[in-house]
């Protein structure tokens, strides 16, 4: 992790013309310059496992039918905590109380049913396609955040650090740099445990000349990392020293979050400090919960909620951290699992691999409130049933890049390599456009229905779209998309699109549409 003196005189070729990469060249710092300047930063939280969505975030509207699907680990509804706006319609764990707090704040957005179609439920392959925004059986050795770092600084690692990025671009802590922000086998981050520099390089990197052979090259590219990583590792400590904590809120000792508690001080003191640090990286660990997940009869309690309950104290006193410190304008944060888990709990008071997934974002900026529906919760789900996807994970990376890191539209798909419509999440100031995400809780406006339902061999899907982008999509139960009926720009209006399910076995799919902030989701009934 530390860096010192990076890049001494090392030819590079950019744009056709051979420069030396001293780090204060003033044209290496022009062609090394952010592309959009900005001082917002966002934090990642990575819940590693697979939260169980149902146990966090939970469709109170249909407490009879989930509790018949769970019936030995679901708690009283008396014990869940409501959510304003919801008509009662929605509640969350009652260990996530801080998050209730930040919600009730408003700097808290709870997103529905995040996925994306054919989900994969192995831990490795599902954290890679969240990491690196890939389809389901597409594998890609960059991730997202590493893409959006590499097109806002395009030379990276040439000539870094510099006067204009004097900074670590991201910072992982508490573990190795994540596939999420790397960009083609090079790292965009650094990864630190603590805020420590305890190596200096100094004088002990330029031994020998270099040959000029293949070996010299490689060991000028050893030097230039060595260099590097001392110099970022300099900026840190400074960072570190220069900055504070005001908070007396963090999880401590033994309490639930602990350790992500302490990852998040430290994003706190560098964010402080004066670091330009676009992203920070955190995790926390145990969300695989097959077995245990409630534990004795108070079903509040148990395994599951004392996870719950660490993350949504930890960030929770971020956030109080972030306001004292002055710093709220400039924090937006998410977070994510690599899938939900079954609908049906299983014997062992527990639950399977699932599908989709509530997302949380927070921060002062973010537009709060419950984005999207509550799951429907099929009464006649199996062991392998999921709840149905609402929104492509890809749709709030492509809304993080374009509201808050200021992305234009035009160049989203570059960084998300394919166009993925962006959702209103976040306060419309700024770069923001001035729309708001109210369209998609409007009361009593069908957007999609099918005819027939039920359908025994095929029927008509009918939609209304507002222009532009429009996907309509058919999933199964098991949230494994059967057909895509459309895919492109439309003119506004009605539509109807024929759907032939006719080789799928009798069952519940559910019909979907997004079209731009709008999305719906229907379930057809296909019989004998």
């Amino acid at each position: 992790m530390k860096r010192r003196q990076f890049i001494q005189s090392v030819p590079v070729a950019i744009g056709g013309m051979s420069v030396t990469a001293y780090a204060n060249s003033p044209l290496l710092s022009a062609l090394t310059a952010a592309l959009y300047e900005t001082d917002r930063v966002l934090v990642i939280v990575q819940l590693n496992g697979g939260n169980d969505g149902l146990n966090t975030v939970f469709p109170l509207d249909q407490y009879a039918t989930l509790a018949k699907h769970r019936a030995n680990l679901l708690m009283p509804e008396s014990d869940i905590l409501v959510l304003g706006g919801t008509n009662g319609a929605t509640g969350i764990h009652p260990a996530m109380n801080k998050f209730k707090e930040l919600y009730d704040e408003q700097k808290l957005s709870v997103i529905q049913s995040v996925g994306y179609p054919s989900f994969n439920f192995s831990h490795f392959r599902a954290t890679d396609i969240w990491m690196t925004a890939s389809d389901s059986k597409e594998f890609l050795n960059s991730g997202w955040a590493g893409r959006y770092l590499n097109y806002e600084f395009p030379n990276y690692p040439v000539g870094f650090p510099n006067t204009t990025m004097p900074d670590p671009l991201a910072i992982r802590i508490g573990g190795n740099v994540p596939l999420g922000l790397q960009n083609i086998g090079v790292n965009m981050a650094i990864s630190i445990n603590n805020t420590n520099d305890p190596l200096n390089l100094t004088g002990s990197i330029y031994k020998d000349p270099a040959t000029s052979d293949y070996k010299g090259k490689e060991l000028l590219y050893l030097r230039e990392v060595q260099r590097q990583t001392d110099k970022f590792g300099d900026a840190v400590a400074a960072g570190a020293t220069k900055g504070k904590n005001l908070s007396t809120l963090y999880p401590t000792g033994s309490a639930p979050g602990a350790s992500l508690a302490n990852a998040l001080k430290i994003v706190a003191k560098l964010i402080s400090g004066g670091l330009k640090t676009r992203i920070y990286w955190v995790s926390t660990g145990g969300f695989d919960t097959h077995s245990n997940q409630v534990v004795g009869s108070d079903r509040k309690t148990g395994n599951h909620a004392n996870l719950l309950k660490g993350v949504a104290d930890s960030i929770h006193a971020f956030m109080d951290d972030a306001k004292l410190l002055g710093l709220e304008d400039r924090i937006a944060g998410m977070t994510f699992s690599e899938f939900g888990r079954r609908i049906i709990s299983n014997g062992s008071v527990g639950t399977d691999h699932g599908a989709g997934q509530p997302m949380f974002l927070f921060g002062k900026k973010v537009v709060p409130g419950v984005i999207g529906k509550n799951p429907t919760i099929d009464p006649n789900a199996t062991a392998n049933s999921n709840i149905p996807m609402q929104y492509d994970f890809r749709s709030i990376y492509a809304s993080i890049l374009k509201d808050w890191f200021c992305v234009p539209q035009e160049d989203l798909q570059s960084v998300l390599l394919k166009n993925f419509q962006a959702l209103p999440l976040f306060d419309p100031s700024g770069c923001i456009p001035t729309s708001v995400h109210d369209e998609n809780n409007k009361a009593g406006e069908n957007l999609l229905y099918a005819y027939p339902n039920p359908f025994t061999e095929s029927t008509t899907v009918k939609f209304e779209t507002k222009g532009d982008h429009t996907l309509v999509q058919i999933f199964n139960n098991q949230g494994v998309l059967m057909q895509t009926l459309y895919d492109g720009d439309l003119a506004p209006g009605k539509y109807d699109l024929p759907c032939d399910l006719g080789q799928a076995p009798a069952g519940i799919y559910y019909a979907r549409i997004q079209n731009g902030k709008l999305q719906q989701v229907k379930a057809i009934h296909k019989v004998r």
